[in-house]
């Protein structure tokens, strides 16, 4: 059997992880890129040894996805992104945090909303790299060439060509003649 608990946070209690969060990217500042995923990855590591319950650690999984954005060459992270997951991941790489990690059953539970508060501030860019991943999987297979060989670049150009497929599907459905009419004219308006 499964319970759903759900719980609202206050603008005083987001205002209370804006100001940790702000802390741990001005610690971001001073650290390199290797030293906070490393960090971030070991408390991924640390709850693999201990008992925690399952909420906590699906969502503790979604830090393993942003630390690999950081350090996939194909995906070449922009810097302005790049430094927006490494302030999010710095928050976890401190073992301080608002409750410390060795409190049995509740240790993880300030990181795990914090997960979910990242998530949601990272959501554009975690699904891009979602979709990078994807296509590179995709594509790789259908080539019959390594994931290296495929970036982001190549990524970009598939998805324009697929968006410009779509803007032609929806064109011709929104422009094309309307049924019943008896001039066989567009829709109401038309500059084409």
């Amino acid at each position: 059997m499964t319970m759903r608990i759900t719980f609202d946070l206050s603008e005083d209690d987001l205002k209370h992880f804006r100001k940790i969060m702000k802390a741990a990217a001005a610690a971001a500042q001073e650290s390199d890129a290797r030293k906070i995923t490393d960090a971030a990855g070991k408390l991924l590591e640390d709850v693999k040894d201990k008992d925690v319950p399952e909420f906590i650690t699906d969502r503790l999984a979604k830090l393993s996805g942003m630390i690999e954005m950081v350090h996939d060459s194909g995906w070449a992270l922009p810097e302005a992104e790049r430094k927006r997951v490494l302030s999010a991941l710095a928050y976890f790489s401190d073992p301080q945090d608002l409750i410390p990690d060795h409190i049995p059953g509740l240790g993880f539970l300030d990181d795990a909303i914090m997960v979910e508060l990242v998530v949601r501030e990272l959501k554009h860019e975690i699904e891009a790299y979602e979709d990078f991943c994807k296509f590179r999987s995709v594509e790789a297979k259908r080539q019959g060439v390594g994931g290296d060989d495929l970036n982001r670049a190549s990524w970009l150009v598939e998805r324009r060509k697929q968006l410009h497929a779509r803007m032609k599907r929806r064109r011709s459905t929104r422009g094309g003649v309307r049924r019943g009419s008896r001039s066989g004219s567009r829709g109401p308006f038309s500059l084409f």
